[in-house]
């Protein structure tokens, strides 16, 4: 019984690893060619839970989307009002699982960008002035949302219509995000804002000038620590 079951285990374990393989989205696959751009070296992971839009969405190059990631433009490949360039990731990119990322006007997010999980982005709402319709049906303003390069968007955190984000810009897992922040900042809350940027010469002060300033770390200096000089 223990080796049976080993045996189809292994068996239903390959079988998904070749599922994964052949099933992922990738340069010279028909569902690639559907991409306004699909960038050399970049992949959309197997099983994706939605792709539509998709000759409106560009992606740049070496960029990797997590399992069960959602990326549309419009309400439908049948939109008459798509967006020549919807959707635009850069290159390096890497967004994680089960990410949501739903434009209908503008959505940029630069190169080097990362996500966590569950992380959900939309540059249109919805409306619920009049009383009388049903909320779901009353389209909300439409305002781009821009993710400058080089930031990370930490787990479970919301990007709302309008939110442009500075370059290298740091939000907090869970954060609500909605309006414009600088580069060099570190944001988080329900709304978010700013709780520490970067001061040249100085460090990473805290935005409410009280607390410890953390210091600058370059990379060569993890790369020393790490190494042990």
């Amino acid at each position: 019984m223990l080796i049976s079951h080993r045996l189809a285990a292994r068996a239903i374990h390959a079988a998904w690893r070749r599922l994964e393989f052949w099933g992922s989205v990738a340069p010279g696959t028909d569902k690639a060619d559907e991409f306004g751009r699909f960038g050399r070296g970049s992949m959309i992971t197997f099983p994706y839970a939605a792709l539509f839009g998709c000759a409106e969405i560009h992606l740049g190059e070496d960029t990797l989307i997590g399992r069960h990631c959602s990326l549309s433009v419009g309400y439908g490949d049948d939109d008459p009002s798509l967006p020549p360039r919807g959707l635009v990731i850069g290159d390096r990119c890497v967004i994680g699982q089960r990410a949501t990322i739903t434009a209908h006007e503008s959505i940029e997010i630069g190169d080097d960008v990362w996500f966590g999980q569950d992380v959900f982005v939309s540059d249109s709402g919805h409306g619920y002035q009049d009383p009388d319709t049903p909320i779901g049906v009353q389209w909300g303003e439409r305002s781009p949302v821009v993710i400058g390069a080089g930031s990370w968007v930490g787990h479970g955190a919301i990007l709302l219509p309008g939110t442009r984000l500075g370059r290298n810009t740091v939000v907090a897992a869970g954060s609500v995000v909605r309006g414009q922040f600088p580069d060099h900042a570190v944001i988080g809350g329900v709304p978010a804002r700013v709780l520490r940027r970067f001061e040249p010469g100085l460090g990473w002060a805290p935005a409410s000038g009280e607390g410890e300033v953390r210091p600058i770390w370059r990379h060569e200096d993890v790369e020393r620590l790490l190494d042990g000089g």
